[in-house]
C-alpha cells in the first residue's frame, strides 16, 4: 500500500490520486496543510509542497512529475494496454510537454491563483498570508482559464484524447487541474463544446468518484462539479 501526503483541493495531489486510481493501486490519503509547515513533513520534502508519495524500501517520492515516473516504471509495463505512457519516444514526448503545461503553466496562471484564494486562505493564518481574496488575482486567473479551456478544445477536436488515441498522463493532469477549479464554479465550460465533451468522459472514469466525493466546509461545490451529464 502506498501511503500519499495531499491536499484535497490541490491540483498536483488530485493528478496522482487519478494516476493511482486508474492503475488499481491501494492507497492511503494522508492530508497535509503545506503552509503550516510541519517538522515531520519538512523531513520527507524539504520544499514543503504537495504531493509526497511514501512507497516501502524507497526513499520519500517528493512532487508530481517524480511520482507519476515512479509509477510508470513501477507498474506501467504490467498495466499492458492501460498503461498511462505510450511507448514510443514521440509519443512519450507530447505526453510529458502536456503534462508540463498543465502541472506548470496552467497551474501557475489558474488553478493555483484559484485555489489560493479561495480556498487555501480560508485557512491559513495572517502570518501565513492568510485573508480575504485578491479579487485582482482571481479575475486574472479567471480570464487566463478560457485561454487554456480553449487550448484543450483544440486538442479534444484534433485527437481522441489530449496527446493522442487513448488516455494517458496528459489527461489526467488536465482534468485534475480543471477539477479543482471546477468545484469552485470558475471553468467556463459553455464556452468550448469540445473541452466540455472531454472533460465529461474522463470525469466519468472510476478513479474520478473519489475526488468527486470530497466537500469543503462552507464552500458548496458548483453544479458543474457534482453532475455527471452536465
Amino acid at each position: 500500500m502506498y501511503t500519499l501526503y495531499h491536499h484535497p483541493f490541490c491540483p498536483h495531489s488530485r493528478f496522482i490520486r487519478l494516476v493511482l486510481g486508474e492503475y488499481g493501486l491501494d492507497l492511503r490519503l494522508v492530508e497535509e496543510r503545506v503552509w503550516e509547515r510541519r517538522e515531520a513533513f519538512l523531513a520527507l520534502n524539504p520544499a514543503a509542497t504537495t504531493p509526497v508519495l511514501i512507497a516501502e524500501g524507497f526513499p520519500p517520492i517528493p512532487g508530481a512529475p517524480v511520482i507519476a515516473e515512479y509509477v510508470d516504471e513501477a507498474h506501467g509495463l504490467d498495466a499492458g494496454e492501460r498503461r498511462l505512457m505510450p511507448t514510443s519516444t514521440a509519443e512519450r514526448v507530447e505526453v510529458r510537454r502536456l503534462v508540463a503545461w498543465f502541472n506548470e503553466k496552467f497551474f501557475e496562471e489558474a488553478s493555483n491563483p484559484l485555489v489560493t484564494e479561495r480556498i487555501y486562505k480560508r485557512f491559513m493564518s495572517e502570518d501565513n498570508g492568510g485573508g480575504p481574496p485578491a479579487p485582482d488575482i482571481m479575475r486574472a486567473a479567471k480570464v487566463n482559464v478560457r485561454y487554456h479551456l480553449s487550448y484543450i478544445g483544440w486538442l479534444a477536436k484534433t485527437r481522441n484524447y489530449l496527446a493522442g488515441d487513448r488516455l494517458t498522463y496528459a489527461d489526467l493532469a488536465a482534468a485534475a487541474h480543471l477539477s479543482a477549479i471546477d468545484y469552485l464554479g470558475d471553468v467556463p465550460w459553455s464556452e468550448d463544446d469540445a473541452a466540455k465533451a472531454w472533460y465529461a468522459r474522463v470525469k466519468s472514469r472510476p478513479s474520478f468518484r473519489p475526488l468527486l466525493s470530497e466537500w469543503l466546509a462552507g464552500v458548496p461545490a458548483s453544479r458543474t462539479y457534482v453532475d455527471l451529464d452536465f
